[in-house]
């Protein structure tokens, strides 16, 4: 085999083998979605308060598809005062609303355990709304290796 011919194959195939690889980082070098105007929807414009909420969350996951999450909000569940939703927030994925959850004072406790799925490395951010009309933001970041939720139209 000649230099040429040689030199020729290889590039062939380190290029074919690099055009899968390729092919995902338009999506995964994608800026975050901005959030803002989905939080404004959903507090209608009243003020946020930082803070309160205690979210487990992995820095790290290593695959998007299914990555656990514990959160808990320290407030009372008394009938009169309690929280009454609590919704998970991901900047970067198709659809950025993960998940809501509405909660009744008979719930005991404002706390729920679930996976969620995340189109790579972003901020997710949980948003508890309180029965009166307040709400309590706090957000995390999350390193995934491999993304999950990918936009096929991209």
């Amino acid at each position: 085999m000649k230099r040429r011919t040689f030199l020729k194959r290889s590039t062939l195939a380190v290029t074919a083998a690099a055009v899968p690889a390729l092919a995902q980082q338009p999506t995964r070098f994608q800026p975050a979605q901005d959030v803002k105007p989905l939080l404004a929807e959903i507090t209608k414009g009243a003020v946020v308060d930082e803070g309160g909420i205690e979210v487990q969350l992995p820095q790290i996951a290593e695959n998007g598809n299914s990555v656990p999450m514990h959160i808990k909000v320290d407030h009372p569940m008394a009938p009169a005062d309690f929280v009454a939703a609590i919704h998970i927030v991901a900047e970067r994925n198709p659809r950025p609303l993960v998940a809501s959850f509405h909660l009744k004072p008979e719930a005991g406790r404002a706390e729920v355990s679930t996976r969620v799925r995340l189109a790579g490395t972003q901020t997710v951010r949980v948003l508890a709304a309180m029965s009166d009309g307040r709400f309590r933001i706090v957000q995390q970041d999350v390193l995934v290796t491999a993304a999950a939720c990918l936009d096929e139209s991209m």
